[in-house]
């Protein structure tokens, strides 16, 4: 199949990749000249593990390319994806569609033989039909059929994630649109990955549910956790309990600071929104987000307790900026609230990630970079973990402590077992787990 990928940002590039890897033909398009021409030159605008690799092997191989118009390469292609960007709209918390409906018509003015215009960014109901009559209002109906296929890529194992997917969901009421969208994920089909068809309107509600979904379970197992504290449990072994119940599972039961990243916090309160539109509460929704941006902040306040209610003049060591680790992105990350509420009651920071300090640098001021995680520890007066990042798994805990003025850790992801830590002689304070 011949597939054009509208978007080269992170849906965009990854399923444009991916689908290159099923052996179809993929041209990534973008109007901006200058990614468009790093790519070519093998440059890769996001961190995601295996990307960078998958890339330059098919591009070897002819069946991916790079450009910028939009026309020519609508023209030459079966099927057209929409992988632009939905940012949260300031206000109202919607989903700001203006790139999707400026795809949609430049794909009307170029169609000239049947196409299927798939919409894979991340949009609210109805949008799928609000493509179809704007399309359809600049282009003849029986030249197009819109489709939904939202994307379920985790960053850092988006890789994996697409190519073996827990499913594969696609919204149509079209027979030929149907069979298009079976052959492009026949490669899935043949590894019987469940594939499931609905109406436009059930697909795209799906995505909203399953990322509301998930928020839920990590906001319910960080109240769980503040329980736990309370009354002496250990949030680890209640996780661990009933996760080994089938009807709720394991995954998503991981206690933090709150949950960031380009998905969770937009899709969210875009589903809010689409709900009160309709007049049709969704009160756990609107708690999830609530309770997930004070979270947030209640994690600095972690921090300044554990340094003994004062963090005025302290050298805070920090650990972690991205959302989560095995990416570069800052969007909605718990350090862009924890850290300015230390630096707003007097404290200095020094801080240390693998992949995310240019973004972060962007985002955050008056933040001393390191360039390894040994380096923010001199004369430190606290340690803030705050991303698990693999090489903080492991850190010699002896040279921690030797270079730290004072050996406070503060362990937002629980990464270190806390009978250790006070063993090794650390003020150790973590998340919904007895310190002895």
């Amino acid at each position: 199949m011949r597939i054009a990928m509208i978007g080269t940002g992170y849906v965009g590039l990854v399923s444009g990749t991916c689908f290159s890897e099923f052996g179809h033909d993929v041209i990534c398009v973008d109007k901006d000249h200058s990614k468009i021409d790093a790519l070519r030159q093998g440059e890769i605008p996001i961190f995601e593990p295996g990307l960078k690799t998958l890339v330059r092997k098919n591009v070897d191989a002819g069946r991916l390319t790079f450009g910028t118009d939009l026309g020519a390469a609508v023209r030459s292609a079966d099927a057209v994806f929409i992988g632009v960007g939905t940012p949260s709209r300031r206000g109202d918390g919607q989903a700001d569609l203006t790139f999707v409906f400026e795809a949609a018509r430049e794909i009307a003015a170029a169609i000239e033989g049947y196409t299927v215009v798939v919409t894979k960014s991340t949009v609210p109901v109805g949008t799928g039909r609000q493509v179809q009559d704007l399309i359809a209002s600049l282009c003849d109906r029986d030249m197009f059929d819109v489709v939904s296929n939202p994307e379920f890529l985790r960053e850092g194992a988006a890789i994996e994630d697409f190519m073996r997917p827990d499913r594969v969901v696609v919204g149509t009421s079209s027979e030929k649109a149907r069979q298009v969208m079976e052959a492009i994920y026949r490669p899935l089909s043949l590894i019987q990955t469940p594939i499931l068809f609905t109406s436009l309107e059930s697909s795209e509600l799906t995505k909203y549910a399953g990322n509301a979904f998930l928020a839920t379970k990590i906001t319910f197992i960080n109240e769980i956790a503040n329980l736990c504290e309370k009354v002496g449990a250990d949030v680890h072994d209640v996780a661990r309990g009933i996760g080994l119940d089938g009807r709720i599972g394991p995954k998503f039961l991981h206690p933090g600071p709150g949950f960031g990243g380009s998905c969770f916090p937009k899709d969210t309160r875009a589903l809010l929104e689409t709900s009160r539109m309709v007049e049709t509460p969704l009160r756990i929704v609107d708690a999830v987000i609530d309770i997930n941006e004070n979270r947030k902040l209640e994690m600095a306040e972690k921090v300044i307790a554990a340094c003994g209610g004062d963090v005025d003049g302290k050298k805070i060591a920090v650990l972690g900026l991205t959302f989560k680790p095995n990416t570069d992105d800052m969007r909605e990350s718990p350090s862009l609230d924890i850290l300015p509420k230390l630096q707003a009651h007097g404290a200095r920071i020094h801080a240390y990630d693998p992949e995310g300090m240019k973004e972060a640098a962007l985002l955050l001021t008056d933040i001393n970079f390191c360039d390894n995680a040994y380096q923010t520890l001199d004369n430190a007066d606290a340690l803030v973990i705050i991303t698990e990042w693999n090489e903080f798994r492991a850190l010699d805990l002896d040279r921690v402590k030797q270079s730290m003025k004072t050996p406070v850790m503060v362990d937002l992801r629980n990464v270190y077992e806390p009978d250790l830590m006070v063993e090794r002689g650390f003020s150790y304070t973590c998340i919904g787990r007895p310190v002895r």
